[in-house]
């Protein structure tokens, strides 16, 4: 005990302490937030500058009509040609699930978000410059749901996500573009590589497109 100071005295004390580093906590909580808070947003601008990102609307065809979603496509970066002889060879040696094996040990080159989903990273992005733009490809896996595979449905079989794009600089009402949600490639009787679909693909249409800053 303090000379002079009675049990109150020491109480109070005590208690006018504690409100201090409470105070004192809560401010120093304060700060981390504000800090964490402005360097996400830093990373959100970042990552936005950075990364080409490309917003369009997807139509749903046959028995989608009427159905139209929003989708929205983040570019890392380009494939090279090596990535895309790589996948070549894989469906040469192991089709569908030679060209699935394969995309699983590439890393992700970009990202895809589709409304219903919690988005797929994009194993293989390729660019074509044409006459009047880019033409954009892209693979990658699909995530089987839950539901698909409890029940061990027809549909896992479709294990791919693919689209293309047709943007035109030139005149950006003429950008087109294609998604294909649940899809495999096969060998026809023809001997023609063919894309067989799980479901009607969708039609995209009204792009944005951010080219950002990345050195593609």
């Amino acid at each position: 005990m303090f000379p002079g100071m009675g049990n109150s005295g020491l109480e109070k004390l005590q208690e006018r302490t504690m409100s201090k580093q409470s105070e004192a906590v809560r401010y120093a909580a304060l700060n981390v937030l504000a800090l964490v808070l402005v360097t996400a947003s830093s990373v959100s601008g970042f990552a936005r500058d950075k990364y080409e990102t490309i917003d369009a609307t997807a139509y749903g065809t046959s028995t989608q009509l009427g159905q139209n979603i929003g989708v929205t496509i983040i570019i890392y970066e380009f494939s090279t040609p090596e990535d895309r002889q790589i996948l070549v060879d894989a469906f040469q040696k192991g089709q569908n699930q030679g060209l699935v094996n394969a995309l699983q040990k590439m890393k992700a080159v970009g990202h895809i978000n589709i409304p219903g989903t919690i988005g797929y990273d994009l194993s293989f992005i390729r660019m074509i410059p044409t006459s009047t733009g880019r033409t954009i490809k892209f693979v990658t896996n699909r995530k089987i749901s839950f539901g698909e595979a409890y029940a061990d449905s027809q549909s896992q079989s479709f294990d791919l996500t693919a689209g293309q794009l047709e943007l035109n600089d030139q005149d950006k009402s003429k950008s087109t573009g294609s998604l294909y949600p649940a899809a495999q490639f096969l060998i026809n009787k023809d001997g023609d590589l063919q894309l067989n679909l799980n479901q009607n693909a969708w039609r995209l249409s009204n792009f944005i497109d951010w080219k950002g800053t990345a050195e593609n």
